[in-house]
């Protein structure tokens, strides 16, 4: 009974786990649908509720918002737009270090989480994965003698949240790992394995 309750669990957890997520995320962008219109609203169309509607509006929005601003007049309404929150006080610095990190993690020319590193922490004789993000900059490199790379250590199993490392080079070794391979390894708590051979 005991081999036959554990399978029924390696069965059952990973998809109750995947239909937890998914069911967060479907909830969370439906809430998107709080900007339609009362009469408009699906309960009220048709009598019911549809999960995933405010989903599929919310990457209708996403997708819309793309492609109007990739011409020379969205561009420019995004320019005034953006200069206009620069001029009001608290939001100009929180929209801006907030759009620094979006540019950075979404563009296609942008450096980060582009490699797995290998690195001792928390002590010199521990070792975990991170990602390298760059190097440091502004008044903080004066005070960093040598060569330093700026290294995110990802908390298991969410790694969403980490711990942000300034490492001497010499330290940090490069992995012939995949970024998504890393990312698999660190959630599955070291339970899945990256392929001995790297995936491209």
């Amino acid at each position: 009974m005991r081999k036959y309750f554990i399978t029924g669990l390696l069965i059952l957890v990973p998809l109750a786990i995947t239909a937890w997520v998914l069911n967060l995320i479907i909830g969370t962008l439906d809430q998107s649908l709080l900007i339609v219109p009362d009469r408009w609203q699906p309960r009220n169309v048709i009598g019911f509720d549809i999960p995933g509607v405010g989903a599929i509006l919310t990457l209708a929005i996403v997708f819309l918002t793309g492609l109007l601003t990739n011409n020379l007049v969205g561009n420019f309404v995004v320019r005034q737009w953006e200069r206009l929150l620069n001029r009001i006080p608290v939001v100009s610095s929180l929209y801006g270090s907030v759009k620094q990190v979006s540019d950075t993690l979404f563009s296609s020319s942008g450096n980060a989480f582009r490699k797995a590193v290998l690195v001792p922490y928390p002590h010199a004789h521990s070792h975990t994965i991170g990602f390298l993000t760059g190097v440091p900059g502004g008044d903080v490199k004066n005070h960093l003698y040598g060569d330093y790379v700026s290294v995110y250590v990802p908390t298991t199993p969410n790694p969403t949240s980490g711990f942000f490392l300034m490492m001497e080079r010499s330290k940090v070794v490069e992995l012939d790992m995949t970024v998504d391979a890393a990312l698999k390894y660190i959630v599955s708590m070291g339970v899945v394995a990256p392929d001995d051979a790297p995936t491209e």
